[in-house]
């Protein structure tokens, strides 16, 4: 893919921050190291508790602001400060936490095609949902139409799951998220996508 010409007057963003987007600020980020190229999209998968879709705690959770003691799974993750640079909704609705210029805490201990500390140069879209299970068209819609708005600003050449940057550690977004119904909606060539080799996973008949 081409990179962006000038990623300083994009439409639709105002710097690091898409304006179509709801924001929600997280404290949870920090800077980029110096010179970073934002070139890889990360895809996770979470639900809170696990999958029970459409209350506030993902939110909460990543703006510091969940309440430990209102389940008991919380006790888990007591303490946890993590953030993801955009969430997305079952319903389709798109937030986002951290400014795209800004390193989230998405991808923990990670290495993609050979670079190490994915957080570093990447970019993290939750999808509301459990690991494994389905998720809704309209999801596919907003992650897509999100994914050209950031090719559009930074020199994004691929896009993996939570699972192909940390083998073995993590399992989201699973093989319930259909990578070839998103390839299909952006047209992006198949070097951007993960190859079986690099563990992509079986999708669910």
């Amino acid at each position: 893919m081409a990179m962006p010409a000038d990623a300083t007057n994009v439409p639709g963003w105002t710097g690091g921050w898409l304006t179509s987007a709801r924001q929600s600020p997280s404290p949870n980020f920090g800077a980029r190291p110096p010179g970073a190229a934002i070139d890889l999209i990360v895809v996770h998968s979470i639900s809170l508790p696990p999958g029970v879709y459409g209350g506030p705690e993902v939110e909460q959770l990543f703006t510091n602001q969940l309440d430990w003691e209102a389940h008991p799974y919380f006790e888990q993750i007591r303490g946890m400060e993590v953030s993801s640079h955009f969430f997305i909704r079952r319903d389709g609705e798109l937030i986002q936490f951290v400014d795209v210029d800004a390193r989230a805490w998405h991808a923990g201990a990670s290495c993609w095609r050979g670079r190490s500390n994915c957080n570093d140069h990447s970019v993290g879209i939750e999808l509301e949902g459990l690991e494994g299970e389905r998720f809704e068209a309209v999801q596919y819609i907003t992650l897509s139409t999100l994914c050209q708005h950031l090719a559009a600003r930074y020199p994004i050449n691929a896009i993996a799951g939570h699972e192909h940057i940390a083998p073995g550690r993590k399992q989201d977004p699973g093989a319930g998220f259909d990578w070839a119904a998103l390839q299909q909606q952006l047209g992006w060539p198949d070097p951007c996508f993960p190859q079986p080799d690099e563990g992509a996973p079986t999708q669910l008949a």
